[in-house]
C-alpha cells in the first residue's frame, strides 16, 4: 500500500489567541461604570480629609478670642487688637494658621467689641469655595458647601444636612 498517494485531510484552522473588539469594548464599559461610581466617593473622601483643617483652626481661634476677652473684656474694639471692627467688608482681619493649606481665615468683631465672627473659606482642593463660621456663642454654621449656598447651623462634612 502506497501511503504517499492517499490525500490527507486538512487540519482544522486554529484560532489565534487574543480578544475581540466586542470583548474589549465590554471591558472598557465596565471600567467606565465602576469609575463613574467610585470617583464621587473618592472626592468626598478627600473632602472629609481636608475639612478638619478649618474645624480645628476655627475652634483654636475661638479659644484665643475667649482668652483675649478674659483679659480685656472685649474681643478687640479697636482696629487690629485681635479682630477688626466690622464697619465694612474691608475691615476683616485675615490670618493664616501654621500649616494651613486648604482654607483662608478671617475674623471680624461687632462695633461694640462684644461679639465676633470667625470664617474659614476654602481656597484649594476639594473644599474650594466652602465657607464655615463660628461666633462668640459657639454657633457653628456653613454658608457655602460644594459650591452651593446653604443655611446650615452646623459644619457640614459630607452631605448638605446636619
Amino acid at each position: 500500500m502506497n501511503h504517499a498517494c492517499t490525500p490527507r485531510a486538512n487540519p482544522a484552522p486554529s484560532r489565534l489567541a487574543g480578544f475581540t473588539l466586542i470583548e474589549l469594548m465590554i471591558t472598557v464599559a465596565i471600567i467606565g461604570i465602576l469609575a463613574a461610581v467610585a470617583m464621587p466617593s473618592y472626592q468626598n473622601y478627600i473632602r472629609r480629609g481636608q475639612q478638619p483643617e478649618a474645624f480645628n483652626a476655627l475652634s483654636d481661634y475661638r479659644t484665643k478670642m475667649e482668652q483675649y476677652y478674659q483679659d480685656n473684656r472685649n474681643y478687640g474694639d479697636t482696629g487690629g487688637t485681635v479682630c477688626a471692627t466690622a464697619t465694612s467688608a474691608s475691615s476683616w482681619n485675615t490670618f493664616q494658621p501654621n500649616g494651613a493649606k486648604y482654607f483662608t481665615y478671617g475674623c471680624v468683631t461687632n462695633s461694640s467689641g462684644q461679639g465676633y465672627l470667625i470664617t474659614a473659606t476654602g481656597s484649594a482642593g476639594q473644599v474650594n469655595g466652602d465657607k464655615y463660621t463660628i461666633d462668640q456663642n459657639g454657633n457653628r454654621a456653613t454658608t457655602v458647601f460644594k459650591g452651593a449656598s446653604v443655611t446650615a447651623s452646623c459644619w457640614l462634612t459630607s452631605s448638605a444636612s446636619c
